[in-house]
Parts: structure tokens; C-alpha cells; sequence
């Protein structure tokens, strides 16, 4: 195990997260670099199209964050 890896474990289920999150939004930054298939691209789309149809379906990503860290 590299000493990165241990030094991650180390941290607590909350700092990992939070590490976890801060990666995500680090890799969101450039989405042109992260490649999808086809069927992915089409679901994507298919979303997309559902979401437009019903603007008010579905929560917020802050509010599904909330509610996954509050979880006990």
C-alpha cells in the first residue's frame, strides 16, 4: 500500500468524503477529458430530455448531499 493511500485511510469516514468530493468536483472541471460510451452519451440524453419535461422533478444536488450526510 503506497504511503498516499495510508495516509488517506488515516483520515476519518467524513474527511474522505469530503476528499472524495473535492476529487469529483476537480474532475467535473473538465468534463472533455472524462470519456463516455455511446450508451452512456444516450442516456445522458434521454435524462436530459426527462428533466426538461418536468423542470420540478427530482432534488437539488445540495439538498441529496444534505440528506446523505445526515444519515445516521
Amino acid at each position: 500500500m503506497s504511503s498516499i493511500a495510508k495516509d488517506i485511510l488515516s483520515l476519518s469516514v467524513s474527511e474522505r468524503i469530503l476528499l472524495v468530493e473535492d476529487i469529483w468536483d476537480s474532475i467535473a472541471e473538465i468534463p472533455e477529458e472524462v470519456p463516455l460510451s455511446a450508451a452512456q452519451k444516450q442516456e445522458l440524453e434521454l435524462r436530459l430530455d426527462a428533466y426538461h419535461r418536468n423542470l420540478n422533478a427530482g432534488s437539488p444536488w445540495s439538498e441529496v448531499r444534505e440528506r446523505i450526510r445526515n444519515r445516521t
